[in-house]
């Protein structure tokens, strides 16, 4: 259970911190850095929502990730061992099929790509952009601290491993926030990339690419 008395507690001014089940960490430890990435996407995430613009149906979907995004940081702050004082806050299956569901719902009335998006578009679109970005942090610093800790039941001697599905729902998660960037740009249409917009492309493989980018723009 959550209970903030008081924001500030002075216990963390000498670069150390507690995890979920009270075991000690530096501040540089790869789990803080991992779970301190996940509260950065769940920031922005936020910012794409409040900018406004976005579809109801997309806010609903954003608003269930920001309150599942603590879930993941708590998954991620609490090592995996046996016999917890209390059940522990974990990513489970279900939660990463609905990232899957909604990847599908929301990606199917969508144009196939021929090239890379530049991020932009609408404020909304742009800040679901910068999230996925973040997000994708978020799960290379989530694999650094499995590689780390490995993903096996903790002992007396070794502290506890990841979660594997908390690094999944991540994963799945930065899918979605690309779908949904795109869903938020959908008046404005995709930017697409341009490979060596400013130089003549070489070969007849690189000038059908060319002709395809150009051909998506105009349409």
């Amino acid at each position: 259970m959550v209970n903030l008395t008081r924001i500030y507690t002075r216990t963390g001014d000498a670069g150390s911190t507690r995890l979920s089940d009270m075991s000690p960490a530096r501040k540089t430890d790869v789990r803080v850095a991992a779970y301190g990435d996940v509260d950065e996407a769940n920031a922005v995430i936020g910012l794409a929502v409040t900018v406004g613009g976005l579809p109801d149906a997309v806010v609903a979907a954003l608003r269930e990730v920001q309150n599942e995004l603590f879930d993941v940081g708590a998954d991620l702050s609490n090592p995996v061992t046996a016999d917890p004082a209390w059940e522990p806050l974990r990513i489970t299956q279900p939660s990463i099929d609905r990232l899957e569901a909604w990847c599908d719902e929301f990606g199917e009335p969508l144009g196939d790509l021929v090239s890379f998006i530049l991020p932009g578009g609408t404020p909304g679109g742009a800040y679901l952009h910068q999230a996925r970005t973040v997000v994708r942090r978020a799960e290379r610093a989530a694999w650094a601290a499995a590689e780390a800790y490995g993903f096996e039941t903790g002992t007396a001697d070794e502290p506890g491993g990841v979660n594997k599905l908390a690094i999944t729902y991540l994963n799945r998660l930065s899918d979605l926030l690309f779908v949904l960037g795109r869903v938020a740009n959908l008046d404005v249409g995709d930017v697409l990339w341009v490979p060596g917009k400013d130089r003549e492309p070489v070969g007849a493989r690189a000038q059908r690419q060319r002709a395809k980018i150009e051909l998506a723009q105009q349409g």
